[in-house]
């Protein structure tokens, strides 16, 4: 086939009407050029342009707003707003986040979901989505996490089975959240059950809420990273270590926002943030998690 097409070749080759081609050149819609008066559509172009127009069923293709949702960290937190990334934060929640990508209501979701069944992070849960078959996870850092209880750990808590101590309250994280999830693995492998144990009825939306419960006096402990005790000044115990990723579809990891936070990630700035903060390794910072 040639290289460029006249108006009825590329009407053919579109399948479409002569005068639809006409419709779409007079609204600027469809690539072309005008060479003495004729017409030309330069055929790479058109395929191009084809693409573009493509819609895939479940898949919405317009730009998401300029969100980060999902889960809360301290340091993407940061980083988001210290990169220029200009993307602002809607922190709800690791399925949260997931459900507002699959909605394009955002452009990443911050996860930290475990399998039970296998011990593996996120990618379970991006595998179970659907509407998003062009998902892919950035590794953000690997955390550590654990129970934030009061400074210097007065009432001698030491591990998930000793939250089964007659008098401790736990502080809750709400359903869907990453530490929630965590948290009833780590309860049902010590015998306990979350519902059994007392503790205040209103959830915390974010670890920030935890250190603040447990400063007033409200609570006795809540599962967080250890960012947020230090920053605190809180007593933290160790529970294990965990992968932090974002998840994006693929088109958006090219864009302006991401580059621009993927690449300050990668400054001497950055690092040194993470290691005041406490509980983050970088190692693996940037690799790609999953690419579906």
């Amino acid at each position: 086939m040639r290289e460029f097409l006249n108006t009825s070749e590329v009407a053919d080759y579109l399948r479409l009407k002569v005068r639809t081609i006409y419709e779409l050149v007079r609204t600027k819609q469809i690539p072309c050029s005008r060479v003495t008066g004729k017409l030309l559509f330069p055929r790479q172009l058109i395929d191009l342009w084809v693409m573009r127009q493509t819609e895939f069923a479940g898949s919405d293709l317009r730009p998401a707003p300029p969100v980060a949702a999902g889960s809360h960290d301290p340091l993407l937190e940061w980083a988001l707003r210290e990169s220029g990334s200009e993307l602002a934060l809607l922190a709800g929640g690791s399925e949260d986040g997931l459900k507002r990508l699959v909605a394009n209501k955002a452009v990443i979701a911050g996860i930290h979901l475990l399998d039970p069944s296998t011990g593996e992070y996120n990618v379970p849960a991006v595998q179970a989505l659907g509407g998003l078959a062009d998902v892919v996870l950035v590794e953000w850092a690997k955390r550590e996490q654990g129970l934030v209880v009061a400074r210097d750990n007065p009432r001698h808590i030491a591990s998930p089975a000793d939250l089964g101590r007659g008098g401790l309250r736990l502080l809750r994280r709400q359903e869907g959240a990453g530490a929630q999830v965590l948290l009833r693995h780590l309860l049902a492998e010590a015998k306990l059950r979350l519902e059994d144990l007392p503790g205040p009825t209103q959830p915390a939306l974010t670890e920030t809420d935890i250190a603040a419960a447990i400063l007033d006096g409200k609570a006795d402990a809540g599962i967080a990273v250890r960012a947020v005790a230090q920053r605190n000044k809180l007593g933290f115990v160790s529970l294990q270590w965990e992968r932090f990723d974002l998840a994006m579809r693929r088109r958006d990891y090219f864009e302006p926002p991401m580059q621009r936070l993927l690449r300050f990630a990668r400054t001497p700035e950055f690092a040194d943030k993470a290691q005041s903060l406490g509980g983050y390794d970088l190692s693996a910072a940037g690799a790609i998690s999953y690419n579906a």
